[in-house]
């Protein structure tokens, strides 16, 4: 399998790496949806905060901050 067939979580994503997402936990689903996160949607990793601070991340456009145990929920491959 190669990297383009991997699927990942956001939380393992470098920062500046354009990602495809995939899919959310489903515990998840209704709060992404309020963020305007869907399947498919291009995300960008902006920047990571240390000492397991949030997420930074662009989709369509908008920053939107994810703490780290969402972003673990998440589930993105490569572009």
């Amino acid at each position: 399998m190669g990297y383009k067939d991997d699927v990942k979580s956001l939380l393992e994503v470098p920062m500046g790496e354009v990602v495809k997402l995939k899919s959310v936990d489903d515990s998840l689903r209704a709060k992404l949806v309020q963020y305007g996160l869907h399947a498919g949607d291009h995300l960008c990793v902006l920047r990571i905060a240390p000492l397991g601070g949030p997420l930074l991340i662009d989709v369509n456009g908008r920053a939107v901050a994810l703490g780290r145990a969402v972003a673990k929920k998440i589930f993105v491959e490569a572009e």
